[in-house]
């Protein structure tokens, strides 16, 4: 039986990693071994930073909602007890929306967070 070489598929492989790596400096976008070394901790780095992302983005959206309760004379923590006890069932990314955009109707939902505590 004849001997099967694997050139081509070492080729294609090493293609797609360096397909990858296109961008970074110097040796990381040239050579292989340096290539998949970068490519392999860029993706770890990627897959962390969208996990990331989003625990910044509802730190982001408490704040905003912490400052228009504090503008109603109402912690952050008994708004939300308060919404709870009233059954208004709002996502953060909704009420910090509506403590930016529209402060009126943020400031009845205080007021009703306030009368259920």
């Amino acid at each position: 039986m004849a001997r099967v070489k694997g050139g081509m598929n070492a080729k294609r492989k090493h293609n797609k990693v360096l397909k990858l790596a296109k961008g970074f400096r110097g040796a990381r976008s040239k050579q292989y071994r340096v290539a998949k070394q970068s490519v392999m901790r860029a993706l770890t780095e990627s897959y962390r930073g969208r996990k990331e992302r989003k625990r910044q983005f509802r730190e982001l959206w408490i704040t905003r909602i912490n400052a228009a309760c504090r503008q109603c004379d109402i912690s952050y923590s008994k708004f939300m007890f308060g919404l709870k006890k009233a059954n208004i069932t709002l996502n953060r990314k909704m009420l910090a929306e509506l403590a930016v955009s529209d402060m009126n109707a943020f400031s009845k939902l205080a007021d009703q967070a306030k009368g259920n505590i």
